[in-house]
């Protein structure tokens, strides 16, 4: 039997459109920009326009530290209105539940992953969401996969957003600044998380992930726990549980790839039973008060392992005191594997 597709009506108000052409934007970035840069700076060696990509190859070659040495922040991208569109089409709410002293240099763990880390991106690479106004003197900092940052054109746009490789190296340089009002986010689950990104689920890789811990007690960088509600609605996902033949494909892929593939869906521009686009959930992320960490640039497995424990129960106890206002259900609780 033919699938029947729901198209969107006629009527549309010009906000919305607006919000689904910027939401659009921000697929077409996650999905297709990279390796369209590197298909246009190899087409342009072999054009009449040669010169621009030995330019910038040139260009690249001074440059190449800068993703690790903090990036090259744009105020004029992380303004601009068209993130106030991203966020109203979801719509997507930064929720503070404590301050953070901008004197001091912060590691913020995201949980969960989801399919793209669209709430990240927006609360954190942008403004829209209001971060500065809630965090005064803070500047923060995602974490992407260095591998992005070897794309010609792409790296220099990502780096404008905020977003740094999520090596040691591009992480401590900015927690080793004097002075602090460093806030480094840190999609702790990573790709192999959005693979376990299904409606319904609360399900977050953190028992094994204890790297940022260490980072964090390396600088004496104080630890936030977040967690973002309805991030993993945003799309549906092809059944992968553990243990079958699609999830081994898959898990496989990212140990060698460094990338996950989870099989994901939604709806589309112009109708809404099929396409990449997200659907309109609401993304509310709520940032946790700060846990209190000393310098300790050698902790021991006994010291590393206590403090990720504390930070495992404030991640659990955030998630069981907001969950009621997110429709969670009183007996769902929050999944660490």
């Amino acid at each position: 039997m033919a699938m029947k597709i729901d198209f969107a009506p006629a009527n549309i108000p010009l906000k919305r459109r607006l919000e689904t052409a910027a939401v659009l934007k921000l697929v077409f970035s996650f999905l297709a920009l990279a390796p369209i840069c590197i298909v246009l700076f190899l087409y342009l060696l072999f054009t009449r326009f040669w010169l621009v990509s030995v330019l910038y190859a040139t260009w690249w070659f001074v440059d190449w530290d800068t993703p690790s040495r903090g990036g090259r922040q744009c105020a004029l991208l992380r303004r601009m209105p068209l993130w106030n569109y991203v966020r109203d089409y979801f719509p997507m709410q930064l929720v503070k539940t404590a301050d953070l002293d901008p004197r001091q240099n912060y590691v913020l763990g995201f949980h969960p992953h989801g399919i793209m880390v669209s709430g990240a991106f927006t609360h954190f690479c942008t403004q829209a969401t209001g971060f500065s106004k809630l965090f005064p003197g803070l500047d923060s900092y995602l974490l992407m996969l260095p591998l992005w940052f070897r794309a010609p054109f792409f790296r220099d746009y990502i780096m404008c957003a905020g977003l740094i490789p999520s090596d040691k190296d591009s992480a401590s340089y900015l927690l080793q600044r004097e002075g602090g009002g460093n806030a480094v986010v840190i999609a702790v689950g990573g790709a192999l998380e959005a693979l376990d990104s299904h409606p319904g689920t609360n399900i977050v890789l953190l028992t094994s992930k204890k790297g940022f811990i260490k980072l964090a007690m390396e600088h004496g960088a104080h630890l936030v726990p977040v967690y973002s509600f309805g991030e993993n609605e945003l799309y549906d996902q092809v059944d992968n549980p553990r243990g079958t033949w699609l999830r081994w494909i898959q898990d496989h892929l990212q140990t060698y790839m460094g990338v996950s593939l989870p099989l994901f869906h939604a709806r589309g521009i112009f109708q809404y039973s099929f396409g990449l686009m997200p659907y309109r959930k609401r993304i509310t992320t709520v940032v946790g008060k700060p846990i209190k960490v000393v310098k300790n640039e050698k902790p021991s497995n006994e010291e590393l392992n206590a403090l990720h424990q504390l930070y495992m129960e404030e991640l659990s106890q955030l998630f069981e005191e907001h969950k009621a206002k997110h429709g969670i259900p009183e007996d769902a609780h929050l999944e660490c594997l």
